[in-house]
């Protein structure tokens, strides 16, 4: 049976995390958002799930996974429920309860990254809140971004296996949130991340690495993969990123 993954149309934002790991473990599923409302897609299909009166274990947001009669939400747990389901996360306990630390982590710098365009919340427009955005964004620049990634580099290096993968040694679902978030900053921040380039040799090259897999290339290459946009969690705004690096 396949599953099913409910998330706003057109919008890659946190449905994307989940994505990428479904297209590492080869599972069938469906991206409900593509598919007509007459097949239970689109907006009123995420509606329907959201608001249904009926479900005991009812979501509060997207996305939402749907696995047989499981239904998930949050980002991280649909991503370790995978991982560990279906042979992307470590076998050793220890190591799987990092691999979920580190998901939590990634989504802590997403909601960080998110609230640079949107700091005094999401209900108002950026250009409502502009002046703060710009604050926000210097801090974020200059001490989150360099604290996250960091951190990141550190738990590569000290990986007991050595195998450049974050936890383990094999590829988890853990890395490839990282690699969809270097992404996400790339696009938000271009000129800062370029600044940055080699600065945090691990975290680089873990990011090439998951994007020449097989079947994570072949899905980047594909219609399939929603472009980073305007409307989603990493947005471009020319006055948020520093000044271009000295070519």
């Amino acid at each position: 049976m396949s599953m099913e993954l409910y998330y706003w149309p057109g919008l890659p934002g946190r449905g994307e995390y989940v994505r990428l790991v479904l297209v590492a473990i080869d599972a069938p599923w469906r991206d409900m958002a593509r598919l007509a409302e007459r097949q239970g897609g689109g907006m009123d299909g995420l509606l329907r799930v959201l608001g249904d009166e009926r479900e005991p274990f009812a979501p509060f947001a997207c996305p939402v996974l749907k696995d047989g009669d499981l239904l998930i939400a949050q980002t991280p747990l649909i991503c370790a429920y995978l991982g560990e389901t279906y042979g992307l996360a470590p076998a050793d306990e220890a190591e799987r309860l990092f691999a979920r630390q580190i998901a939590l982590t990634t989504a802590d710098l997403v909601n960080e990254a998110h609230d640079v365009h949107h700091p005094l919340g999401s209900w108002d427009y950026y250009e409502d809140q502009k002046p703060e955005a710009a604050r926000r964004a210097a801090g974020f620049r200059d001490q989150r971004i360099p604290k996250f990634l960091g951190w990141y580099e550190q738990v590569l290096t000290r990986n007991p296996a050595a195998s450049g993968w974050l936890v383990g040694a094999g590829l988890s679902y853990a890395d490839l949130g990282l690699f969809q978030t270097v992404l996400g900053l790339r696009y938000a921040f271009p000129n800062h991340m370029a600044g940055l380039a080699g600065r945090w040799p691990g975290v680089e090259a873990l990011v090439d690495r998951v994007a020449a897999l097989p079947r994570i290339a072949a899905y980047l290459d594909s219609d399939r993969r929603l472009a980073f946009n305007q409307d989603g969690i990493f947005r471009h705004y020319p006055e948020l990123d520093a000044p271009a690096v000295p070519g």
